[in-house]
């Protein structure tokens, strides 16, 4: 039988309470100093993990902390300082030019909107809602792989595009829970909800997702 809207966001409700109760110090994991330093690092998080970037980001902003002192960065140097977080070459570009182009159009600001931010060189959708959402305090939903997993074993939905996800989750979820959400679902992504062996046995989320593992689920009642 096919879930209504109403009972996905009461479920949604109880999931997200007990995300907070279990998980009371979520937050983003990338370490920066300004929207801009909060921006490159997520550029670098793609196909890489946060711990890696963090500790990559550290000698590239000490050497180019705003969107003025990359811009006139030899990409060469910019390559070599990200080269460990992967495909260092696309990303040492898109930084380049996404700082040039924040010179050009926006005083060397980032932008605190959505349509200008995804018009960056190198930023899409999951980018820019990071830093809306962290870096500014706008309400924006990420949708990384983590989410895709959870939200579809959760039957939020059954969706594998990010865009059309994030679509139907700012349906079920509260605005002021949008950015939260992502750290919490991430958090536990990592802890429980692992992708190759999730540990139903010892998941608050057990009685609020139809996805348990049946003998999960009795080993968790002994």
């Amino acid at each position: 039988m096919r879930e209504s809207l109403k009972n996905k966001q009461l479920r949604m409700q109880r999931i997200i309470t007990t995300l907070y109760e279990t998980y009371p110090d979520s937050k983003c994991s990338l370490e920066h100093r300004s929207p801009f330093q909060l921006l490159i690092s997520t550029m670098l998080s793609a196909q890489c993990t946060d711990e890696r970037v963090n500790k990559v980001t550290p000698e590239l902003f000490k050497h180019y902390p705003t969107a003025q002192s990359m811009a006139s960065a030899p990409v060469e140097h910019l390559a070599e300082l990200v080269r460990s977080t992967g495909f260092f070459n696309s990303k040492s570009r898109n930084m380049s030019a996404c700082a040039q182009t924040l010179m050009q159009e926006h005083e060397g600001e980032v932008p605190a909107d959505l349509d200008a931010l995804v018009k960056l060189p190198g930023v899409g959708r999951k980018t820019a809602n990071v830093v809306l959402g962290t870096g500014f305090h706008i309400p924006g939903l990420v949708v990384d792989t983590h989410v895709i997993r959870i939200a579809n074993l959760l039957r939020m939905t059954n969706q594998k595009d990010a865009v059309k996800i994030e679509m139907e989750l700012q349906k079920i979820i509260e605005k002021e829970h949008w950015v939260m959400f992502t750290h919490l679902i991430i958090d536990h992504g990592r802890a429980v909800c692992i992708a190759r062996r999730p540990q139903c046995h010892a998941c608050v989320l057990a009685e609020f997702c139809p996805s348990v593992l049946p003998e999960e689920a009795i080993n968790r009642k002994k």
